[in-house]
Formats: C-alpha cells, sequence, structure tokens
C-alpha cells in the first residue's frame, strides 16, 4: 500500500485524515516531506507520538475531527486509512477536494480484517451505542465518494492477507477514535460499552487480537 501512496503523492506533503495512532503517518515519512495527521482522539495521538516514529518532525499531530479540526492546505494527497466510512461524507468530501493540490488525489485505505466469530458480537454492542445504525465500511464510504460526484474513481490495489496483532485497550482506543464512538458523546457510557466489548472477548477467553488484514487502496481524482 505505502508503494502505491508513495506514486500517488505530489507535492510531498500529506494529510491524514483520522490518523489514529498514525499507522500510516509513521510510515509515510518515508517519502512525504509534511504530514499533518488530524485524530479526535487525544489518547491515540499520545499512544501515536510514543510509538517508533511517532516524533518525527514531518509530522504534525493535530487533535480534532476532518470535518471541522485546523487543516494546512494545499496537500499533494488525502489518505483516509480505516475512517472514512465513520466521518460525514457530505462534510468531509467538499472540504477534501478544497485542500487538494491540482492534479492531486483523495486515497482511501481499507482494512478487510479476517477476524474470529467474535466480529458480529462486538458491533451488534457498538451499533446499541453508536450515532448510526448501521456499522460502515470501508466498501460503504467508496461508494460515497462515488456518489458524491465530487471524485472520479481511478484505481484499485489490494495485498496478500497480512498477519495482525493489537492489545484490547488499542482496539477500544480505536473505536472511540471513531466519530459516531467518541467519549465526549458517550459521556458516562463510555465506561459501559469498554466493558461490554471486553465482556465479549472475555467469553472467547481473548487477551489480544490477532487476525488478518487484506490491506486495499483506492484513489480518487476531483471532478
Amino acid at each position: 500500500m505505502l508503494i502505491r501512496l508513495r506514486r500517488l503523492v505530489a507535492p510531498r506533503s500529506v494529510l491524514d485524515a483520522g490518523a489514529g495512532t498514525g499507522a500510516l503517518a509513521r510510515k509515510m515519512t518515508s517519502f512525504a516531506e509534511r504530514i499533518d495527521a488530524i485524530e479526535p482522539s487525544a489518547a491515540m495521538i499520545a499512544e501515536g507520538r510514543r510509538l517508533p516514529g511517532g516524533s518525527d518532525p514531518r509530522i504534525r499531530w493535530i487533535e480534532g475531527r476532518a470535518e471541522g479540526g485546523e487543516l494546512d492546505p494545499p496537500y499533494g494527497l488525502v489518505v483516509c486509512g480505516e475512517s472514512l466510512h465513520w466521518m460525514d461524507l457530505a462534510v468531509v468530501l467538499p472540504r477534501f477536494r478544497e485542500a487538494l493540490a491540482p492534479g492531486a488525489y483523495l486515497a482511501v485505505v481499507g482494512n478487510a480484517n479476517v477476524h474470529g466469530p467474535y466480529r458480529q458480537e462486538v458491533w451488534a454492542v457498538t451499533d446499541r451505542y453508536a450515532a448510526v445504525a448501521k456499522h460502515p465500511e470501508t466498501a460503504d464510504a467508496i461508494a460515497g465518494v462515488l456518489a458524491s460526484g465530487l471524485f472520479t474513481i481511478e484505481g484499485e490495489e489490494r495485498t496478500e492477507p497480512m498477519p495482525f496483532e493489537q492489545s484490547l485497550d488499542e482496539y477500544i482506543e480505536f473505536l472511540h477514535s471513531t466519530s459516531v464512538l467518541t467519549r465526549a458523546q458517550l459521556g458516562n457510557r463510555a465506561g459501559a460499552l469498554d466493558a461490554e466489548v471486553r465482556a465479549v472477548f472475555a467469553r472467547h477467553g481473548i487477551d489480544r487480537l490477532r487476525y488478518e488484514v487484506v490491506g486495499s487502496v483506492t484513489w480518487a481524482a476531483p471532478k
């Protein structure tokens, strides 16, 4: 995926929208001169700064949502890694198009996670707490990009399955980084959500998530 992103970016300034702990931002320093990593969760940003590459001066961490956080365009590439489907497309897509340099792309990076039987149970929990009725996926976001009429889908690449693992704390913080499950939205229900998600994994005897991931990059050009 990084090879494709390297080929797409020009000039070498990148917006990583919904950056999480910077899984993409920390790797894109290999080819980008400047990366704005915007992320609504302060805990995710703190973790990202701590992880290898997170203190690189080329990364500017921005606490905020892509819908309204501080940006510094133009960008030679806007990247959304497993995040666009949690955003308000009616707000962010026009914003991304405006922020792109001439000839630059919007890239949607997705992960088709090959999870165990717990996946539907976790989603059943999060759906009860979320601000939306349906658990969105990357495919929904790509369909939304196409339907917006603001972008043209120009290509897609996929990887072979790759092993991945994360702690339960990291997974729960990922959930809270999504626009429909932020701690601010949930208020005093945030702890209850965390407890229910942990209970799902406990029933399956899981103390650390290990699964396979099929990565994808779909890139789109502004109309």
